[in-house]
């Protein structure tokens, strides 16, 4: 193809393609004017072309790079470049055009600490941020398509998403990754080897992405944004080394000298046990971000203190999970006393309400007490660190974990709680969006679909059958479109409260909240 005029229209279309792209990257300031012939030559080779565009061009620049990338990844499938038109490798191709068109990461980490030494933290971080938008690494056209509403409760309003972010594999590359050897490199999602990396079916593609060097503690470690950004400039800051998780008093600190550099930012991290902790424990990481959470709204209940640690208060807080809130101006004495009540709390048992901190297991001691801890700045620029009691022992009952969703919550979630539903952000799980429409439709008037729901064992509403059957008696079969959408939203909602409550260790009742002022006595607050 040696020009415009002997292109084919789709070889066209992609020249054209590659010209916003260039044009789009030059103005978000992904490259430098200087860049501009490097990268579309680097485009260029990498779509067999050996000229550009040759008519004139003189559009104005995109706001996003997404209808350009899609003309490309159309053209890459049909010239060979990917084998199958699916996402994961859409994706695989997508990421690779984008690393085309960015700054290496040297210049990225350059200009952040240029930015914050100049403008403040707040103005790195921002750009930052959006850096890892422009750049794709955030898919923005997908997190668009999550469904959220906000839930009243009786702890306030719980902020509730669907999430439709992450692309899902089809059954053929299911299959396929399975046949591939264990992946040894990048050993983990959170690895900074990432950087980078192509990816693979079993691995997603990484080109587009810039992580930001940190120090806490004197240690190596890294700031990232999350792809699927759950909430405002969701970010995870991981380990410099592959290290598995472990809460230790090094990691309350780890929290507390990153919001006295990042004091904008909340900053928190999973448990470290399973059943009660996150999903990836294997790499130790932390998640933060600028997002004020229902957890950070509850009230105070009751307020202790502690001679040996003034100007620090605790209270315990009006969550539907355990939670100790402690708050003070000095972030060295409210590292000691958050690890005191860390180090009893493991080894705290109070059978009367339920607490065991260790069973014993094939002969050995299995602990089963942790916490989820989340520091943040207050208003007066003082620190806040709030414990969220944990517990992951397990029962003939409840299999799946007592202070985990017990199962009759499973049709909605049955996934481990963690740091972000902790704070009171839902997030669940993309199948629900054609299943509570579907049910909505039900409460609407679909009779044929609910005499199928409760006829067929294997429909695909069966897993929320008894539901429905409560919900049409609840409601009837006659509500509004609109109506029903909110109605069943709401239910969702009301389970979510629920399954937070089935989480607390300490419950909502007097016996409950006088246990969980017996362990904040044990430890001489008053």
């Amino acid at each position: 193809m040696d020009n415009e005029k002997s292109a084919a229209p789709a070889a066209q279309k992609a020249l054209h393609a590659i010209e916003q792209l260039v044009l789009f990257a030059s103005h978000q300031q992904l490259i430098k004017p200087a860049d501009a012939d490097y990268s579309r030559n680097a485009l260029l080779d990498q779509f067999g072309f050996s000229e550009p565009y040759a008519a004139e061009f003189t559009e104005a620049p995109l706001e996003s790079p997404q209808a350009p990338l899609d003309v490309l990844i159309d053209y890459g499938f049909e010239t060979g470049l990917i084998p199958e038109n699916t996402d994961t490798y859409r994706d695989l191709l997508d990421a690779k055009i984008m690393g085309l068109l960015m700054a290496r990461p040297s210049e990225v980490n350059a200009e952040f600490y240029r930015l914050s030494a100049e403008k403040g933290i707040e103005a790195a971080t921002d750009r930052f941020y959006k850096l890892s938008i422009d750049s794709n690494y955030i898919r923005m056209d997908r997190i668009s398509k999550n469904v959220f509403w906000l839930q009243d409760s009786p702890y306030g309003g719980i902020e509730m998403t669907i999430n439709l972010s992450k692309p899902e594999k089809n059954p053929k590359e299911i299959a396929m990754a399975r046949l591939l050897p264990p992946p040894v490199y990048p050993k983990c999602l959170l690895c900074r080897e990432n950087v980078g990396y192509a990816g693979r079916l079993n691995h997603p593609p990484r080109q587009n992405l810039r992580v930001i060097p940190l120090k806490l503690n004197n240690e190596n470690w890294f700031l990232q944004y999350s792809p699927y950004v759950y909430y405002n400039e969701h970010c995870i800051v991981f380990h410099h080394d592959h290290v598995p998780m472990k809460l230790t008093k090094d990691s309350l600190k780890r929290l507390l000298s990153f919001v006295e550099a990042f004091p904008h930012y909340f900053i928190g991290s999973n448990a470290d046990l399973p059943i009660v902790g996150g999903s990836i424990l294997t790499h130790d990481h932390f998640q933060g971000g600028r997002h004020t959470f229902p957890i950070q709204k509850a009230p105070k209940e009751i307020t202790f203190t502690h001679a040996a640690y003034p100007g620090v208060s605790l209270s315990i807080v009006k969550w539907p999970m355990s939670v100790l809130r402690l708050q003070g101006a000095d972030p060295a004495v409210l590292l000691e006393c958050g690890n005191e009540f860390y180090e009893a709390w493991k080894v705290y048992s109070d059978p009367e309400a339920e607490v065991l901190a260790a069973s014993e297991v094939d002969g050995e001691q299995t602990r089963h007490n942790t916490v989820t801890p989340i520091v943040r700045r207050s208003e007066d620029g003082g620190f806040e660190m709030d414990l969220v009691l944990r517990n992951n022992r397990t029962s003939e009952e409840h299999p799946e974990g007592i202070f985990h969703p017990h199962r009759e919550m499973h049709h909605i979630k049955k996934e481990n709680i963690g740091l972000i539903e902790v704070m009171g952000l839902a997030i669940l799980p993309g199948r629900l969006k054609e299943e509570l429409d579907a049910i909505a439709g039900i409460l609407a008037g679909d009779t044929a679909l609910l005499e199928a729901v409760q006829s067929q064992a294997d429909h695909a509403l069966a897993q929320h059958a008894s539901w429905i059957q409560e919900l049409a008696a609840r409601f009837g079969t006659a509500m509004e479109r609109e109506e029903a959408v909110k109605t069943v939203q709401n239910e969702v909602g009301i389970k979510f409260t629920h399954i937070l409550e089935h989480a607390g260790v300490y419950k909502r009742t007097p016996a409950g909240q006088a246990a969980f002022r017996r362990f904040a006595h044990s430890l001489g607050f008053r």
